[in-house]
């Protein structure tokens, strides 16, 4: 038998994803007994009735399609932030949200706008659908300006608000302001942690027609593996977004995760309850941080952002996993010597903790 000709590996490719370079997820290890701060997962399961109603729309409707436009998640979510329905794009995840929002509105002529540390995402979806960015340095303290977007011709503004992966957060009236400066170009704003101490957009939409807000439901509502997240805005946005997804996947979401969803957002007790408990935790440990001689970022989101001006971020981070703890380490310019560190049960703060001691210990040892 001949045998068939060799071929390069990217041989059939597309010159577009010839040229991407992917985003990277956070590690998600097959050992067991690792303690998981690298994710940003919230550390309490779901509210029981996210559970309950998953099991009930599990016995019933499987064989046939969902619902395309998730009418009762839209709902759910509209009557909890005041408005529309219509004011409403649910996805399968705000990373397929955010996805469909670049292609809808960021091929223009003029670049986007897109703060220099933040979400890798952002880029990987400009290099996907050849959008031009421009990034935005952040400031030596690496906050956000909003006069330095004010200040420049722009194709769209894309800001994430609490920040990733620094955590930090701009008020509502910087929000505002940035979006008077910017009003003839949709400004994103994604607030994927904004339930951790952030002011919401949510309420600027119905006076700015330039404004959409992107949130989740994996982290303040502890539903990473269901994938569900949506985008707010006026309905000519979300006429937009609509447009995209009915020419990509009519069915982004299935009957369980509407279910589970819906779910979700009536248990406004649990939500709060376990909010709080986040954010509680996250005050304690950067209290501890900082006793430890780390530099901690002020944080709004369910992680912290910090370095320790002794030790470099790689190695901590790796001497971390050695102990059984995972953090997230950048290998990227400006924040190469911090760590994100997810925000976990207060039982789980302590064994990283445990291990951050022994962790520097060492680190010293050795110099």
């Amino acid at each position: 038998m001949v045998p068939r000709a060799q071929m390069a590996n990217d041989a059939l490719w597309s010159p577009v994803v010839r040229g991407l370079v992917p985003y990277t997820p956070g590690e998600q290890p097959r050992l067991s007994g690792l303690v998981k701060l690298n994710t940003n997962e919230n550390p309490y399961p779901p509210s029981p009735r996210v559970i309950d109603a998953i099991t009930a729309a599990a016995q019933q409707g499987l064989q046939l399609y969902p619902d395309p436009e998730s009418t009762a998640l839209r709902q759910a979510i509209g009557t909890y932030h005041g408005l529309d329905a219509a004011c409403i794009f649910p996805g399968n995840g705000s990373d397929e949200v955010l996805a469909h929002a670049f292609f809808a509105f960021f091929q223009q002529t003029q670049p986007l706008l897109v703060p220099d540390v933040t979400y890798s995402f952002y880029r990987v979806y400009c290099q996907l659908y050849g959008i031009r960015a421009q990034l935005v340095p952040l400031d030596a303290s690496l906050q956000i300006h909003v006069a330095d977007y004010a200040a420049r011709p722009a194709g769209g503004v894309v800001i994430a608000n609490p920040n990733a992966p620094t955590g930090t957060a701009l008020p509502l009236a910087e929000i505002e302001s940035l979006l008077s400066s910017q009003p003839d170009t949709v400004v994103l704003v994604d607030e994927a942690y904004v339930d951790f101490g952030a002011q919401s957009a949510m309420a600027l939409i119905p006076s700015h027609p330039n404004l959409l807000v992107v949130h989740t439901l994996s982290k303040s509502r502890s539903l990473a593996g269901l994938r569900v997240g949506f985008a707010a805005g006026q309905p000519h946005l979300i006429d937009a977004l609509v447009r995209v997804k009915n020419s990509f996947n009519s069915y982004p979401l299935d009957r369980l995760a509407v279910a589970g969803a819906v779910a979700a957002y009536e248990d406004v007790a649990y939500f709060e309850q376990t909010r709080h408990a986040v954010m509680q935790s996250r005050d304690a440990l950067t209290l501890e941080l900082w006793r430890l001689g780390f530099e901690v970022l002020p944080s709004a989101a369910n992680f912290v952002f910090a370095r320790h001006p002794a030790h470099d971020g790689a190695a901590l981070a790796a001497r971390l996993r050695e102990h059984g703890v995972l953090v997230r380490h950048f290998a990227q310019p400006r924040i190469d010597p911090y760590l994100r560190i997810t925000i976990g049960t207060p039982t789980q703060c302590e064994a990283l903790m445990r291990a951050l001691k022994h962790s520097l210990s060492f680190g010293a040892a050795q110099k």
